[in-house]
């Protein structure tokens, strides 16, 4: 009686501790952390002294993960270097094989092929393949329970459940590259490739936002007009999904028509693209910042007007950084009668304005002023870099949280001489 109370008392202490861990794996996004954190739950809850999860590649021919657990900095010394296995021993069995494997031997088992050298020696072995509706993703391992008994059908369950788990995390892990991916693609498909902008040089880059599926609205252009001016533009469609994408386009194209027909200020630009898209399509709120570098006696003027847009930022040739902080206007969308206001302000020789969606700066934890602040110090220490360069640079170290997709579009003015 008082033995079957403990296997009672034992079987429940493994459910909730299962129960537990899966919950946990469900709360974490690393995939490296969840997977270790399956391999340690899998060796405390069927009290095992060694754990190992390999993850097979897409391709289906080679491990591009082995995550192990229990060895002593020692013996992770003593394999420093070792190749991950390559599936031709016992742990092949499961990936040719994928059904639950015991063995109470390992160097006795017709499928060994030995240890490397360096490698404890073990000699229980309990393997699980990762499957998700019949698609390997790897194997999961245990070896040597502490009691120095086999591994028994209870281990085997909590093995086999956790394996699931696994399996689930991999193929969230790889839908969520995919997806991302694929919006990221599907974004730069509507956005343009610059052209040749001589005597300007300039550079963009977008980045999609860090959570799966969000496809943005964020967009850029740049075309040298007839009157010789540079024309550059930035903007932002409320939301993120296919609509704000398929907006973006719409306002983006709309856009450069009015561009080429007209040499009106940009405000009054703005006001026909607010005019068009509230007369002729159903788009959301949007916001940008139009400008136009204009030829003058004295070299450049960058004209421009925005509409609820970030200001832009002008890097001098010696490193100073100035927001052109104005009226920012309204963003389009919201009500076209609306005045919009025009600026004005002369560019040094060489220097490069830089125009940049919210989402380089916006952090939850801190506030705009800051974040701005910091862009400005990482653009002034970087301005001798060539605006493609540039614009990745600030893209790769954004001060955000990473959370919104993000644009950056440089322009410089040609130089003296």
């Amino acid at each position: 009686m008082a033995g079957h109370l403990r296997d009672l008392i034992r079987a429940k202490d493994r459910m909730q501790g299962l129960v537990s861990a899966v919950m946990a794996i469900g709360s974490e996004l690393d995939l490296p952390t969840v997977l270790h954190r399956i391999v340690v739950t899998a060796m405390d809850l069927a009290d095992a002294r060694y754990g190992a999860l390999g993850v097979l590649a897409p391709s289906g021919d080679h491990l591009e993960q082995f995550i192990t657990a229990g060895l002593s900095e020692e013996e992770r010394a003593a394999l420093a270097g070792v190749d991950f296995p390559h599936g031709r021993g016992v742990l092949g069995q499961l990936i040719h094989h994928p059904e639950p494997l015991r063995v109470t031997d390992i160097p006795s088992h017709p499928a060994s092929v030995g240890f490397p050298p360096g490698h404890p020696p073990m000699q229980t072995l309990l393997g699980v393949a990762i499957t998700v509706r019949g698609e390997i993703y790897g194997d999961l391992y245990l070896s040597e329970r502490v009691d120095g008994r086999p591994f028994d059908d209870e281990d085997e369950e909590v093995v086999r459940a956790l394996a699931g788990a696994a399996g689930i995390a991999i193929e969230n892990a790889r839908l969520f590259s995919y997806v991302r991916d694929s919006a990221e693609q599907f974004q730069r498909l509507l956005l343009p490739k610059l052209p040749d902008l001589a005597p300007f040089s300039g550079a963009a880059v977008y980045r999609t936002a860090e959570e799966p599926a969000r496809v943005g609205g964020d967009w850029y252009d740049a075309v040298v007009l007839p009157d010789r001016a540079c024309a550059a533009v930035i903007g932002d469609v409320v939301g993120h999904d296919l609509h704000a994408a398929a907006a973006m386009a719409q306002a983006r194209n709309m856009l450069r028509a009015l561009l080429y027909d007209r040499r009106s200020p940009p405000s009054a630009v703005l006001t026909q693209l607010d005019r068009t898209v509230h007369a002729i399509a159903d788009l959301p709120v949007i916001t940008a910042c139009l400008a136009r570098f204009e030829p003058v006696a004295t070299g450049w003027t960058l004209h421009w007007s925005s509409a609820g847009h970030p200001p832009p930022l002008v890097l001098a040739p010696d490193g100073r950084a100035e927001y052109l902080d104005a009226d920012p206007g309204i963003p389009l969308g919201v009500d076209p009668g609306l005045y919009r206001p025009d600026h004005t302000h002369p560019l040094p020789a060489g220097a490069t304005v830089l125009f940049f969606s919210d989402g380089l700066v916006e952090h939850p934890d801190h506030p705009i002023d800051e974040r701005l602040n910091v862009l400005a110090g990482l653009a002034a220490a970087h301005a001798d870099l060539s605006p493609d360069d540039l614009v990745h640079f600030l893209a790769d170290h954004h001060p955000s949280d990473g959370h919104d997709d993000m644009a950056v579009l440089a322009i410089r003015i040609p130089g003296e001489g």
